[in-house]
């Protein structure tokens, strides 16, 4: 099943074409990473498939449903994980959580076992009836990323999942990824760090300019520009302005 369709979306921002016409599915179960050099429509992307924008043109199926002609409803069970954590920072962690499981309407026992089995990975007891506006940027990743699981999502969206995270963190996140997608969620992910795209995903798309010019696995990528090299390396061969090599002189 097709957890994630995207067909022909257009978005323009004045006479500036962010997207041109791009499409794409992707099956339930699937840990998919969304490639491209900074400006090429990647956070753009994720914020119409959140809501967050409307497009020009298009049409954006999640689950089968109907996106935009059904955004309430997409909600239910849509996560996103963006790389700046908006919170409320006159609430603690703690109430924060319970604020997101009230916005949901989640179960009390479902939200118990949530909360008591992912704040301890995270290691946020201590800090968790501390204001929010005393947290770190990494403590802050790591409360929404624990808020992300508390209403059983189907879909996560994640934008640079790892800034801010110290390695354990990073693991333990990569980890619980791994299971969502394994038991049955889908997970688009945006980020610049191709070494944890080789490590999680089974399939990637790789945009330019507006446009996706790559969908498939790592292998077929590698079939397609005809190399047996590092994802680095078949990234920036894809994606570059000319056939030159990148300079590594300092200016």
């Amino acid at each position: 099943m097709k957890m994630i369709e995207i067909k022909n979306l257009r978005k323009n921002f004045g006479d500036f074409p962010a997207l041109k016409g791009i499409s794409l599915s992707i099956p339930r179960g699937t840990l998919f990473s969304f490639l491209g050099p900074n400006g090429a429509g990647k956070t753009t992307t994720i914020k119409l498939l959140v809501g967050l924008l409307k497009p020009t043109s298009g049409e954006i199926h999640l689950n089968g449903v109907n996106a935009l002609e059904e955004p309430d409803k997409i909600r239910q069970w849509l996560s996103y994980i963006p790389d700046e954590p908006y919170l409320y920072e006159k609430l603690t962690g703690r109430e924060y959580l319970e604020f997101v499981a009230n916005i949901y309407k989640v179960d009390s026992q479902y939200k118990k076992e949530v909360i008591n089995r992912l704040i301890p990975l995270f290691r946020l007891e201590e800090k968790l009836d501390n204001l929010i506006e005393d947290y770190s940027h990494g403590m802050r990743q790591k409360l929404i990323i624990t808020s992300t699981m508390i209403h059983k999502p189907r879909i996560i969206l994640v934008d640079e999942p790892l800034v801010g995270l110290d390695p354990y963190s990073a693991r333990i996140f990569k980890g619980l990824l791994k299971e969502f997608c394994r038991e049955g969620g889908t997970v688009f992910l945006s980020t610049h760090t191709l070494s944890l795209v080789e490590e999680l995903s089974n399939l990637i798309g790789i945009i330019k300019e507006g446009a996706l010019i790559f969908l498939g696995t790592l292998q077929e990528l590698k079939k397609d520009v005809q190399k047996e090299s590092s994802l680095e390396e078949l990234f920036l061969e894809l994606t570059a302005e000319t056939g030159e090599e990148p300079s590594t002189d300092l200016i």
